[in-house]
């Protein structure tokens, strides 16, 4: 028999550094999860990635209060930020000030990263979505159309 879905809670939580304070504490403390035990958990699932990168989490939570979760990638934005801007932000107005350039090299090596949670049917595809991105940041974008 299949256990009752009781609410879907989805944050973004920097890899390693979950801690019971807010984002974390208050949204499951709401759905009645043990907060240490999640926290415990994703801890341990993510010490092999980059500590402190931002990583998307979807903990389903089931009636007698247990949980599970799945991690997503982390935004392409980051990633992007990471990559190309090495660190500095996007532009404030990204159509008419440049802030970096990125290669189709680049981007390919993003969409591999990100390819486990999009749904492009190619890596052209998924390429093109990491350039829209992009160029929404105000990064010049080489190679893509």
């Amino acid at each position: 028999m299949r256990k009752k879905i009781n609410a879907y809670v989805r944050l973004q939580i920097k890899a390693g550094e979950a801690n019971p304070s807010p984002p974390v504490g208050p949204a499951l403390g709401q759905q009645g999860v043990n907060i240490m035990e999640f926290c415990k958990a994703f801890n341990a699932k993510t010490q092999h990635l980059e500590k402190g990168m931002p990583t998307p989490v979807i903990i389903t939570v089931y009636g007698d209060r247990s949980f599970t979760f799945i991690i997503k990638t982390p935004p392409a934005s980051v990633l992007l930020k990471k990559i190309v801007l090495k660190g500095k932000s996007g532009s404030a107005r990204p159509n008419t000030e440049k802030v970096g350039r990125v290669t189709r090299a680049q981007l390919e090596e993003i969409a591999k990263i990100k390819e486990p949670d999009l749904t492009a049917a190619s890596l052209d595809a998924a390429v093109r979505t990491i350039a829209g991105t992009a160029r929404s940041m105000g990064i010049d974008v080489e190679g893509v159309k």
